[in-house]
């Protein structure tokens, strides 16, 4: 299966980080747990389609839809 953005999977799909976009940004991420080879799965999505929330690192973190696009990972498993 290809790469595809964090911000278009399912919720609980599961995924590994294969890469982040973006100069600071990626930065932050790296900082928060967001970091290639690091599994996440989408918890929730707003009502509105923004923010999302996802699970990485052990912990949850909520994110851009647009934050989220910069990060690609490759599907593993839908719960």
């Amino acid at each position: 299966m290809s790469n595809k953005p964090l911000s278009e999977i399912k919720k609980n799909e599961i995924g590994i980080i294969q890469e982040i976009e973006g100069g600071k940004l990626s930065f932050r991420l790296m900082e928060m747990g967001c970091v290639v080879g690091e599994e996440v799965r989408l918890l929730a999505t707003a009502p509105l389609g923004d923010p999302i929330a996802i699970e990485v690192a052990g912990y949850n973190l909520s994110l851009r839809k647009n934050d989220a696009f910069k990060i690609k990972i490759k599907v593993v498993e839908c719960l």
